[in-house]
C-alpha cells in the first residue's frame, strides 16, 4: 500500500487568489498544540507579536524580539500542516532600511520554514515591501491601526473617524498592494473606510475591527476563546475557556486539600 501523500500547505498566491471569494479564515497561534487545533479550520495562522502580551505578559508588543518570534514560529510550524503560517516582524527589526528588513525576514523564513512575514505600515513601508517581495519573501501588509506605532498614534485609537483622514489610509493600502503584498490586514478602522480599502486594492483584505465585507477576518485566538481579560469591542468570544479553566483549577486545588486526589484510580499498586 502506498503511503498517503503529505498535505500541502496553502501558499501566498493561493491566498491572493481568494480576493472576492469565500472569506479567508485567519487566527493567531503561538504554540504547537493551539496551532494543531486551528490548522484544519483556518487558511492562515498568524504568529503575531501579540504573543508578547498574551504569552509573555509584556505591556505591549514593543519588547518582542526576533528570537521570540522565531521560537514561537518554529512551534507553530511543528503543530500545523495545512494552513499558511505568517510571522510578524517585531518592532525594530525592519524599519531602519529595506536591507535590514531583508536580513531579518530571511532569517525568520529560514529558521522557521514559515510561508510569509507581516510588516506594519503603509506608504512609508512600500519600498521595503517591494524590496522583500522582489527577493522572494512573501509579505502580508498591515494598515489602519498599527499596534507597533501606538506611541505616535496616541494609543489604541480607532482610525478613520474623521473622513478627511480617509485618503491617507486608502493610499497606504494601495501603495502596499502595488509594492507586492499578497494580502493586507486592515485593523481598527471604521467600517465604511474598511469597505473603501477592500474595494480599492486587488489583494485580499483581512479585517480585525474593520468590516464583514473584508475578504477575510482574523482575531487573537486567546481573545475569542475567552482566555484573556478585557477585550476590544470588535472581539466576539466564541467560548469562555478562561472561566472553565479557573473552575477546573479550583476543583483540583480543593481535591488536593481534602486529599480526595489522587484517588484509587490515580495511584500505582
Amino acid at each position: 500500500m502506498s503511503a498517503q501523500a503529505p498535505v500541502k500547505r496553502i501558499t501566498a498566491p493561493q491566498i491572493a487568489a481568494r480576493k472576492g471569494a469565500t472569506p479567508i479564515v485567519a487566527l493567531t497561534a503561538y504554540t504547537a498544540p493551539m496551532a494543531a487545533l486551528v490548522d484544519s479550520h483556518a487558511e492562515v495562522i498568524l504568529v503575531g507579536d501579540s504573543l508578547g502580551m498574551v504569552v509573555h505578559g509584556l505591556p505591549s508588543t514593543i519588547g518582542v524580539t526576533i528570537e521570540m518570534m522565531i521560537m514561537h514560529g518554529q512551534a507553530v510550524m511543528r503543530g500545523s500542516h495545512r494552513a499558511m503560517v505568517v510571522i510578524d516582524m517585531p518592532f525594530g527589526s525592519y524599519e531602519e532600511s529595506p536591507q535590514q528588513a531583508f536580513r531579518n525576514a530571511a532569517r525568520v523564513m529560514a529558521e522557521t520554514g514559515a510561508g510569509a512575514v507581516k510588516l506594519e505600515g503603509g506608504s512609508r513601508m512600500a519600498p521595503t515591501v517591494r524590496f522583500l517581495t522582489e527577493r522572494g519573501i512573501p509579505v502580508m501588509g498591515h494598515v489602519g491601526l498599527t499596534p507597533q506605532a501606538t506611541h505616535t498614534m496616541g494609543g489604541f485609537k480607532t482610525q478613520g473617524r474623521e473622513t478627511d483622514s480617509w485618503p491617507a489610509h486608502l493610499q497606504d493600502a494601495v501603495d502596499v498592494a502595488e509594492a507586492g503584498a499578497f494580502s493586507i490586514v486592515v485593523e481598527g478602522v471604521v467600517e465604511a473606510l474598511a469597505d473603501r480599502i477592500t474595494d480599492a486594492v486587488p489583494v485580499p483584505t483581512i479585517g480585525i475591527g474593520a468590516s464583514a465585507r473584508c475578504d477575510g477576518q482574523i482575531l487573537v485566538l486567546d481573545d475569542m476563546l475567552g482566555m484573556t481579560g478585557r477585550v476590544p469591542r470588535f472581539v466576539h468570544r466564541f467560548a469562555d475557556l478562561g472561566r472553565a479553566a479557573d473552575d477546573a483549577i479550583a476543583a483540583y486545588a480543593a481535591a488536593v486539600r481534602d486529599r480526595s486526589f489522587p484517588a484509587e484510580a490515580n495511584v500505582y499498586r
